[in-house]
């Protein structure tokens, strides 16, 4: 609209724009090109690039390049994209949702009653969650550095690490992390840097997903990470750890649905200085005790059975919490409660010595984000329960699920795979091939597995019951293993 308007229109502060001398991206030389414009009041694209081309031509310089394609000369041919990408035409919008709505409708869910385990759940969402979620000042959430305009998001997360504390029974809890396998990598971090030492002892116990991710954290600082077997009963073997073990990971139900003696296990890591880490069902805590009153060091868990729906997996959010001698360890956000110049109650976030607030090879860790959104979730979905509500959830997925487990053990040839004490989910030996029977029940409109890859219960399916199922499914899910197992050849 001419230079005027534009300068007029560029608030202070967002960077200035020459609008006589305008840039664009010259695609196939791969470099940022002057485009001045045959008249000041046509209209005109407006480039906020970050680099200008005396940014590239330095960059190239420094490494005595002479173009950007000898930046990535190094890339193989293999990788690269060719000169034309084979992509059909464009569609218009209706098209577009249409196909998309008949890709969604090859996607099984809707018509399965899911009895699934392995760590995602089909407990139920209260309608307030969404309804609440989707107010502006939540929904569009993000890091509150800004305390002054911030307050609401801050006292949110603020209350969010006060549940997660109550739940845990440790004094302090950062504002959230991406998923129940990052938080519990994170806290095996922790444990390591406050004791100096190297090594890592997992649960055989603890979710293959988990274990991975782990090992995933460990493989570029070359840490010693080792397994704890489980017994036959199902339960982890109480270990003798060696005096480089810095890291205890348990987990508690473990991946077979069994309840864990944390305090035995802590026991085992205090003996030799480690700390132990406790990877916990929040829905739990309504019956097991919790895991910071049985002497874990720190807890983490996964939120996404915590007011938030599977959605095919995710997102979630992971949570971590510490005693306070740690608080200066934790990754990610932490809320802090202050006053203003007036005396009045205030949130900010504090202690940041991590991430992007400091130099790289001083943080604490280079976690940059929290997942604000989904921790509201749960914070949301704790307040509606409350206490009351928690331990009612609780016992009735334990009544459930004990109640299925022994409809199903009495079908011919399916029996429980462990003998110890479990929680809402149980490992069940089936018939035949496991996956072939997973796929054959879920033919009968019943979601169960997955299936048990190792450990003493290898080989078996896992079905877990919620707060959601009811007698009627149990009995269609019954008679669907029952019609399975028969084709197996039980």
């Amino acid at each position: 609209r001419g230079s005027r308007a534009l300068r007029r229109r560029c608030p202070r502060g967002l960077g200035r724009v020459d609008a006589d001398r305008l840039t664009s991206f010259d695609h196939r030389g791969g470099m940022w090109k002057d485009a001045v414009p045959s008249r000041p009041d046509e209209e005109r694209p407006v480039q906020f690039a970050p680099h200008t081309d005396a940014d590239v031509h330095h960059m190239l310089d420094m490494l005595g390049l002479g173009s950007l394609d000898e930046l990535f000369d190094h890339i193989p041919d293999s990788v690269r994209v060719g000169d034309t990408i084979d992509l059909p035409d464009g569609l218009a919008e209706e098209e577009v949702v249409r196909h998309l709505q008949a890709l969604a409708a090859r996607n099984r869910g809707a018509d399965l009653v899911c009895f699934a385990g392995g760590g995602a759940y089909d407990h139920y969402v209260p309608a307030l969650i969404p309804a609440i979620l989707s107010r502006g000042e939540l929904y569009t959430s993000y890091t509150p550095y800004q305390p002054e305009v911030s307050q609401g998001v801050l006292q949110a997360l603020f209350e969010y690490q006060t549940v997660i504390c109550q739940l845990t029974g440790l004094d302090v809890s950062n504002a959230s992390l991406y998923d129940g396998a990052s938080a519990a990598a994170e806290a095996v971090n922790m444990a390591l840097a406050a004791t100096d030492r190297q090594g890592v002892v997992v649960s055989g116990g603890l979710a293959p997903g988990t274990r991975e991710v782990v090992r995933t954290f460990a493989h570029p600082r070359t840490l010693d990470v080792t397994e704890a077997p489980l017994d036959d009963d199902g339960r982890t073997h109480v270990p003798r750890l060696g005096e480089g073990t810095g890291a205890y990971l348990l987990s508690q139900p473990n991946h077979l649905g069994v309840v864990e003696d944390v305090r035995a296990h802590a026991r085992a890591a205090h003996a030799v200085g480690a700390r132990l880490v406790v990877s916990f069902d929040a829905t739990a805590a309504g019956l097991l005790a919790r895991p910071g009153d049985q002497d874990a060091d720190l807890v983490v868990g996964d939120g996404l059975q915590l007011g938030n729906a599977l959605q095919f997996g995710g997102p979630s959010f992971g949570f971590l919490a510490a005693r306070l001698k740690e608080v200066r360890g934790l990754p990610g956000r932490l809320v802090g409660e202050t006053v203003d110049a007036r005396g009045h109650r205030g949130f900010v976030l504090t202690l940041q010595a991590r991430e992007q607030h400091i130099r790289r090879e001083k943080a604490t860790s280079n976690i940059c984000t929290n997942q604000t959104l989904n921790a509201l979730a749960g914070l949301l979905y704790l307040v509606w329960l409350g206490p009351d509500g928690l331990r009612e959830l609780a016992s009735t997925c334990l009544q459930r699920a004990h109640d299925l487990a022994r409809r199903l053990a009495a079908v011919d040839g399916v029996h429980l795979a462990v003998t110890a004490p479990f929680f809402k989910e149980f490992p069940l030996r089936v018939p035949g091939d496991p996956d072939a029977f997973v796929a054959a029940v879920a033919e009968e409109g019943y979601l169960v597995g997955p299936v048990v890859r190792d450990g003493p219960a290898a080989g078996a399916v896992l079905v877990a019951a919620t707060e959601r199922r009811t007698a009627a499914e149990a009995d269609g899910l019954t008679q669907a293993v029952a019609r399975a197992a028969k084709e197996a050849g039980a």
